[in-house]
């Protein structure tokens, strides 16, 4: 099957975007969302910061590294502004809605519900055959009870963050690239090229950082090959949400955002060998994902 015929329905996912697809108002745009988001989010943790009871200095150190469920929960909305800051670029330099960055909402809805099934099903299936551990054993976290009636809200978080990166990247630069390249090497690569640069943090991941960008990079190429067989956002969104609800809410690194994990690794982000040894399964299983998307959506 040639790129057009899989790819079929990306025209529609691109249409509302044709009749504004310069470069200097994607360019423009670009600029718009990043300064939008960044005023935002400054905005909005000076406003937390002068309203919590919480020491400001012991609140800065949980959101550094994202250890408590506060700090997690505030991390995770601040994401909003971000896709705040694309919506507000679509309206005033494309002339178009905020809801056509998603595809279709009906299309949308219903590929990430059938996305979110076979990926589920490929997790438990995964989560019952060995090896049950990571190189070593899990360490609690949290409890159970209080891991449970967290999970709700967590839940809703994740799927904040995660639209929201889709709605950016995915989204509207996918959308704007495509408008105007023809080809899937810029308007899959490009996006997925700042995904990963975004995902490049040498500062926290040290020797590993390399990688990890690389992971998202690919991840990125992944994501936009489903947005495109599906004409909608959906199965990048539900295989972006799993993948998190399953590194965020089940077991996290212990030095990294891990204030919402059930369990912790037995190793941390500063375990060079140990992290290294595990991302060639992470690779693994994101390619596993990717396909269980594609069989669920038939395309």
């Amino acid at each position: 099957m040639s790129h057009s015929q899989a790819y079929a329905l990306h025209e529609g996912f691109i249409a509302s975007a044709r009749a504004s697809s310069e470069l200097w108002r994607f360019a423009v745009g670009m600029v718009l969302a990043v300064l939008a988001y960044f005023l935002l989010n400054q905005i909005f943790f000076q406003i937390v910061y002068g309203v919590t009871a919480v020491n400001n200095q012991t609140l800065l150190e949980e959101l550094r590294t994202g250890s408590s469920p506060t700090a997690m929960y505030l991390l995770l909305f601040s994401f909003v502004f971000m896709s705040a800051g694309v919506g507000l670029s679509a309206r005033i330099l494309h002339h178009r809605g905020f809801l056509s960055l998603l595809g279709p909402v009906r299309l949308l809805w219903r590929d990430f519900r059938s996305v979110s099934i076979a990926l589920l099903a490929v997790m438990a299936v995964v989560f019952v055959l060995p090896p049950w551990d990571m190189g070593g054993e899990y360490v609690p976290n949290m409890p159970l009870s209080t891991w449970l009636m967290l999970l709700v809200p967590s839940l809703f978080f994740v799927l904040v963050q995660v639209s929201a990166e889709e709605i950016v990247f995915r989204g509207y630069v996918q959308q704007q690239l495509a408008a105007r390249f023809k080809s899937p090497m810029i308007w899959m690569v490009l996006p997925s090229v700042l995904f990963a640069l975004g995902h490049y943090l040498p500062d926290t991941a040290g020797e590993n950082a390399l990688i990890i960008a690389i992971w998202a990079g690919v991840f990125g190429i992944l994501m936009a090959d489903l947005t495109a067989r599906s004409g909608s956002l959906g199965p990048a969104i539900a295989v972006h949400f799993w993948n998190n609800v399953s590194a965020m809410l089940i077991v996290s690194l212990p030095d990294e955002l891990s204030g919402l994990a059930l369990y912790l690794s037995p190793f941390s982000m500063e375990d060079t060998e140990a992290l290294q040894a595990w991302l060639p399964v992470d690779f693994a299983m994101m390619f596993v994902l990717w396909l269980a998307a594609r069989v669920a959506i038939r395309r």
